[in-house]
């Protein structure tokens, strides 16, 4: 090999390595790092989200990967990219210590005035975006998601459109999912305190995204999140639901998903002792 490409292969091999071990190796040609290239770029807003698929590379079907390994999301050209892009902004601008990053899907990112309620006093970094799996926080948190942030606590709650493909995934995926996010996050930040949420129920009993929900939730507890230094894992099941399994209508929007200024508020009761002995 000539020097000159010698040097060309030294200067890009960072963005191909990562300490994580993901389970399945993708054809995206940048896995990791910040700004992105013309090439990574093309490839996640010209492509759609299930044609960058893990096994969509060699034709094959592989959706025990899917939720493990990181994949940029797609609402359609670059409407996703630009989402993200703003969070990198909001955490290049934040690099001093805060005191709470926000990882997560909608639920997350509707905090909004509600934190602010809650929290008065808790400088929080919320980098939600609507619609993410595993997988899409992943691909944010190894393209520059949290760069330079100083967190003294991480609350992740993601999972809940994971629900969408577990028909393909199986349960067991979705649940690894989630483990990964915090495997990258400790990763990441090894003295920070990861609280993480399970998923909240959603729809009624019997629908088949309310039963994946609790089945994921539940194939959690064997992966033993907490048995690490610093995580603590929150099971808001019993907060958001009737003695018969309902949700409660009244910590909800009338999708039966998200949550009204009632479930925040229900969130934000169980959330903050946990805070208050990480930020005195």
């Amino acid at each position: 090999m000539k020097p000159m490409h010698i040097l060309t292969v030294l200067l890009l091999a960072p963005l191909a390595l990562h300490a994580l071990d993901y389970p399945h190796i993708t054809a995206e040609p940048q896995k990791t790092g910040w700004p992105l290239t013309a090439e990574e770029r093309a490839y996640i807003t010209e492509k759609p989200e299930h044609d960058r698929r893990p096994g969509r590379e060699s034709n094959k079907h592989l959706p025990q990967f899917w939720p493990q390994v990181p994949s940029a999301g797609f609402f359609g050209g670059d409407a996703w990219l630009k989402l993200h892009e703003a969070h990198v902004k909001t955490v290049q601008d934040n690099k001093s210590p805060v005191d709470v990053l926000l990882v997560g899907d909608s639920i997350t990112i509707q905090w909004g005035e509600s934190w602010k309620k809650h929290f008065p006093e808790r400088k929080a970094v919320n980098i939600g975006i609507g619609g993410d799996k595993t997988q899409n926080v992943l691909w944010r948190l190894d393209h520059g998601g949290v760069e330079g942030l100083q967190p003294k606590a991480i609350v992740l709650m993601i999972g809940n459109n994971n629900m969408f493909f577990t028909p393909e995934t199986g349960i067991e995926a979705a649940a690894l999912g989630i483990q990964m996010c915090v495997k990258n996050l400790r990763e990441k930040f090894p003295v920070a305190v990861i609280v993480v949420a399970k998923i909240l129920p959603a729809h009624a009993p019997g629908n088949r995204f309310y039963e994946d929900i609790k089945k994921t939730n539940a194939a959690l507890d064997p992966l033993k999140l907490d048995s690490a230094a610093k995580v603590h894992v929150l099971d808001l099941w019993s907060d958001f639901t009737n003695a018969d399994g309902t949700i409660r209508k009244e910590l909800f929007t009338q999708d039966g998903i998200h949550l009204a200024p009632a479930g925040y508020a229900a969130y934000a009761g169980r959330l903050n002792p946990i805070l208050k002995t990480i930020i005195p």
